[in-house]
């Protein structure tokens, strides 16, 4: 089975010649995937693409005359794959559900240490020297309100994280409960997003992109924040409209911001761009305030997400290969 992976990077490569004993023969392609770079995908028999590939109608008409089968999604998120216009043409969509929510979970929780008690700060003063303290002041976690905006595996983690290890009080909102994942983590489930946003001193989000979810965080939302709130991204970055977001940092209304993920991130993220202009005047502005924290969509990159990836998609892809039902297939 020949699969052209796109949007390789060194870390993905070595997780994947791991897991893989030989069943599949991959090509390592270093472009992410859109309609200009599709034709790489020629003589393989699938494609296994990223976060910010794009596989839009056009994208997936040129892959189905190619002759490719299978996409292989090497995430849980499927926002960038037109699923409706995948299954017309017959491609079988497949990804990862799960791998290590904990990844992602401890991350999110290092980024509300992070702004609250501006590590980052810390660390640029001593390497210049500067040990004073001044302006460096936090809060404690324990004891404070923290409300999740989904609650999966890794929303419930955090959740699990926050009540267990700090002591805070977590409430949640989702569309879907699981009242005893929630009772075992220590989380409380409120009954609409207005008592989370009204209430939390400290929001988290954890949802999929999805039409529903878009903007969940717009200019209506940040209004009923609670002043001085901290805000925490590290599902997509989709969830937030920029601009509104903009708007309350520059009124003072949000204490801090930290962001993994950014909804326009596929033009910057997983790229060197220190000797480029960055002509996204949202992400410019963003990265200007000073309390502002943003990472470049890593929260899943450690030693156990990648090798849980790497497994899954090669059992994926195995299992299509084959003719047999694969679990992981997602349809519109």
């Amino acid at each position: 089975m020949k699969v052209a992976f796109f949007s390789a990077k060194q870390y993905d490569i070595n997780a994947f010649d791991a897991a893989n004993d030989g069943g599949i023969d991959f090509t390592h392609l270093h472009p992410s995937l859109d309609l200009r770079t599709c034709v790489l995908a020629e003589g393989h028999d699938a494609i296994c693409v990223f976060v910010n590939d794009t596989l839009d109608a056009a994208t997936l008409e040129e892959i189905q005359k190619l002759n490719i089968k299978y996409i292989a999604l090497r995430s849980a998120g499927t926002n960038n794959v037109d699923l409706k216009k995948a299954n017309e043409l017959g491609l079988k969509v497949v990804s990862v559900p799960a791998y290590s929510p904990e990844a992602v979970a401890e991350f999110a929780v290092g980024l509300m240490l992070t702004v609250i008690r501006k590590y980052h700060k810390a660390y640029a003063r001593v390497r210049d020297s500067n040990f004073t303290l001044t302006g460096l002041e936090g809060f404690n976690l324990q004891g404070r309100t923290v409300g999740l905006i989904g609650t999966g595996k890794i929303g419930m983690c955090v959740g699990r994280i926050l009540a267990k290890g700090f002591q805070s009080k977590v409430i949640a909102y989702d569309i879907k409960r699981d009242e005893k994942a929630a009772a075992e983590a220590g989380v409380e489930y409120v009954d609409d997003l207005d008592t989370v946003l009204k209430n939390s001193e400290i929001i988290s989000l954890h949802a999929p992109l999805l039409d529903s979810t878009k903007h969940i965080i717009n200019a209506d939302a940040l209004r009923k924040m609670r002043d001085g709130a901290v805000l925490i991204n590290t599902s997509r970055g989709g969830l937030i409209d920029t601009k509104a977001l903009v708007e309350a940092l520059k009124s003072g209304k949000l204490r801090a911001v930290a962001l993994d993920v950014y909804e326009g991130e596929e033009a910057y993220f997983y790229q060197d761009s220190s000797d480029k202009v960055i002509h996204d005047d949202l992400l410019s502005r963003l990265m200007s305030f000073h309390n502002v924290f943003i990472s470049g969509h890593q929260a899943f990159l450690t030693h156990e997400a990648l090798a849980g990836i790497a497994e899954t998609t090669i059992k994926n892809l195995l299992q299509l290969h084959a003719g047999e039902e694969c679990p992981n297939e997602v349809k519109a």
